[in-house]
């Protein structure tokens, strides 16, 4: 079983960054990939970003592409967003997810077996 938790999702303006951090609990990222993805109110989850653990192949969302990086860190166990030029419409619920492989179907939220409970990142206009 594992355990996932996401932190540092806040109150920011439009143009501010954020890190969002996801960590792991009963078992290492190990062989994984992880995802980040992102709900906001009266839409459906929609796919973020994803990180392959070994090789660190990274997948980015069309609409945050080239202003979000994702990152792993092997030591604390970690997945990051970072995120710049934040705009109002990144308002969302933000989820980190593991799944057991990396393929082209890294974008498909129903490929994930693990998910965080959510951490809400506003960006006020």
């Amino acid at each position: 079983q594992v355990q996932l938790v996401e932190s540092g999702g806040g109150v920011v303006q439009a143009g501010d960054s954020l890190r969002l951090s996801c960590s792991a609990s009963g078992r290492t990222f190990s062989g994984n990939a992880v995802g980040w993805f992102r709900q906001a109110p009266g839409k459906e989850r929609e796919f973020v970003a994803a990180i392959k653990w070994s090789r660190g192949d990274t997948d980015y969302a069309d609409s945050v592409k080239g202003r979000f990086a994702i990152s792993r860190d092997s030591v604390q166990n970690t997945v990051d967003l970072s995120m710049a030029s934040l705009k109002p419409e990144d308002t969302a619920v933000y989820y980190c997810a593991s799944a057991s492989d990396w393929g082209p179907w890294i974008r498909n939220q129903y490929k994930y077996d693990y998910w965080g409970q959510g951490t809400q990142v506003t960006v006020s206009s």
